[in-house]
């Protein structure tokens, strides 16, 4: 009688699916690819700039870029568009990271063009709208060829189909027609004289991971991410702050809420969000029950029209 030959099992031996490599974490992929991204663009432009506002996403993407390229400094400057209307915090984390890091900063100020003429205040009050002259204007002065962004493709829909390498006109205009295919991770940063391209490392990120990476990497963040005491009045169904920017108008009253930010830009159509999340667990814990996105439940400029980050887009804007 002839017995079947025994196979010798052990507990040490690697899983058939991973060979014995080490399993990446979805938080690593994505970091490998964004690392993988500015390596790219630092090799095929001349005079790339990140923008840098000061936000969760633009510090998270600054933090990636020294990850890129260390021991060396980071090869790109800073640009920020200033609206004049900013959250104190944001700024003073802006400059306190520039100066840790001994980095350029270039600000284009919309209040500088409302002064001059150039542009006009908007009767809401609101300047996020305004800021597509200046920058423009900036990158083309600067002759900057590449211009990252914190944009991803979970905020909103117009976004949603957003090329990682985003071509841009001599009039940093969007077409969609002149998109061109990312397959493989391959980018296609051709472009004609007074061309540009928009750069979107963290395209295949979401809210909540961009809070995950926070926490592991242990990122500072501004004060205003998190549960916080503030004087704010209702508008258009979302707490805003109290400022010099026109509000709050009369019949408008304030009052003092625990409250924070989901996402950072111009306080005048910046909402706040009801919370008690003190701590990055906490907050993480809140976006992972939240069904409404961050520009969707806070972002007053994107209500403007159904179609008002499109618009903005092809004009210019990010």
């Amino acid at each position: 009688m002839t017995t079947a030959p025994v196979t010798e099992t052990t507990d040490n031996a690697p899983p058939a699916s991973g060979r014995g490599y080490p399993q990446l974490s979805h938080l690593d992929v994505l970091e490998s690819e964004a690392v993988h991204i500015f390596r790219e663009v630092a090799g095929e432009f001349e005079r790339p700039v990140i923008l840098f506002s000061g936000g969760k996403d633009s510090i998270v993407m600054l933090h990636l870029a020294l990850k890129a390229f260390a021991p060396a400094p980071v090869p790109f400057s800073l640009l920020h568009v200033d609206t004049g209307h900013n959250f104190p915090e944001v700024i003073d984390y802006r400059d306190r990271t520039v100066a840790a890091h001994g980095l350029r900063l270039h600000v284009a100020s919309v209040q500088e063009y409302i002064d001059n003429g150039r542009l006009r205040e908007r009767p809401d009050g609101t300047r996020n709208p305004l800021q597509t002259v200046p920058l423009t204007e900036k990158i083309a002065a600067e002759r900057f060829d590449a211009v990252f962004g914190g944009g991803r493709r979970d905020e909103e829909k117009a976004r949603a189909k957003e090329r990682v390498f985003s071509l841009r006109d001599e009039f940093s205009q969007w077409d969609p027609r002149r998109q061109r295919p990312e397959l493989w991770q391959l980018y296609n940063g051709r472009h004609a004289p007074g061309e540009h391209v928009r750069v979107f490392p963290l395209s295949n990120w979401t809210e909540l991971d961009v809070w995950q990476y926070i926490a592991r990497e242990k990122i500072e963040l501004p004060r205003i991410y998190y549960a916080h005491e503030r004087e704010v009045f209702r508008r258009g169904g979302m707490w805003l702050t109290a400022g010099e920017w026109d509000g709050p108008k009369e019949g408008e009253t304030t009052e003092t809420r625990l409250i924070r930010y989901r996402t950072v830009g111009d306080m005048s159509c910046t909402g706040a969000v009801d919370s008690d999340a003190a701590t990055i667990e906490q907050v993480i814990a809140e976006i992972a029950a939240s069904r409404l996105t961050e520009r969707g439940a806070t972002r007053a400029d994107d209500k403007l029209s159904e179609a008002a980050m499109e618009d903005r887009k092809r004009e210019g804007y990010f």
